[in-house]
């Protein structure tokens, strides 16, 4: 299986996106692809709500979601898109953080809302609320693949390791952490909270990831950290990217999930226990 991870820079227009993406798919899939991936939000990089409520549409009405399935036919590829921002009908008008996965036949096999908001203070100029524009998820999603156990997760999920550990117990052989971070964290802690859940979970990690300064009509630009990575289930790094947009191609063998997990069996020894409060 020779996976291919998207390294883009989005803007906020969404149509561009698209016409970018299939591009990149594209050539992914000219390349050997069998399962291309997407960063987070894909389709839509802004810091503005304003433009958000403008230029984004809800799942079925969705123009990107419908010709990236479609590109999934045209191509015979898996195809996980990272994420879409997309409306909902929820009352207080906040947007889902979506991941789909989409067979080659176009069909949506599975989709994960972002369960973790990323709410924080970096630093005294940098600060995230995602939680005033996106509404958290509350299932994680497994996937099953002719290639593979997939689990699904984006972004900030990865600071929590028991949601990579309930995966990989329910048999997750590959799991996805699609992405949008930071500079700051990202060269922090990107790679090893990566390699961290890899390790952990005795699978595959496939991290592509959102890159460079983000075009925007009017509203603050955004930077992201870029850096996708593949990592297998021992914790090695087998294909990493840099800052600017790319592909990265990596081949999967899922002998070395089995074989990392017989080696370290470390899912089957948990163990109750007690405290630390009474």
């Amino acid at each position: 299986m020779k996976a291919a991870l998207l390294q883009i820079t989005s803007s906020d227009d969404p149509a561009a996106n698209a016409e970018m993406l299939q591009r990149r798919i594209a050539e992914a899939a000219s390349n050997g692809a069998d399962f291309v991936l997407t960063p987070e939000v894909s389709n839509c990089v802004s810091t503005s709500r304003d433009h958000q409520i403008d230029v984004l549409r809800h799942q079925e009405d969705d123009p990107t979601l419908a010709c990236l399935c479609a590109a999934a036919v045209e191509h015979g590829i898996w195809l996980l898109i990272g994420s879409l921002a997309l409306k909902t009908h929820d009352t207080d008008g906040r947007f889902a953080n979506r991941s789909f996965l989409i067979n080659p036949n176009g069909d949506i096999v599975s989709q994960y809302d972002k369960i973790h908001m990323f709410d924080v203070q970096v630093s005294e100029t940098e600060s995230y609320r995602e939680s005033a524009g996106y509404r958290p998820g509350d299932r994680a999603v497994l996937a099953k693949t002719p290639f593979g156990t997939v689990g699904l997760t984006i972004c900030y999920d990865v600071r929590f390791p028991h949601l990579y550990r309930d995966l990989a117990k329910a048999g997750a052989e590959i799991i996805c952490v699609p992405a949008a971070f930071s500079p700051v964290t990202g060269a922090a802690h990107w790679e090893t909270l990566l390699r961290a859940r890899a390790i952990e979970c005795g699978a595959y990690v496939l991290a592509p990831a959102q890159c460079g300064t983000h075009p925007s009509s009017g509203a603050k630009p955004r930077s992201t950290y870029g850096h996708s990575l593949a990592v297998d289930p021992w914790g090695k790094i087998v294909a990493s990217a840099g800052d600017l947009p790319t592909i990265t191609y990596v081949e999967l063998c899922l002998k070395e999930v089995a074989e990392s997990r017989t080696r370290i069996s470390a899912l089957d020894h948990d163990r109750p226990y007690s405290g630390p409060i009474d």
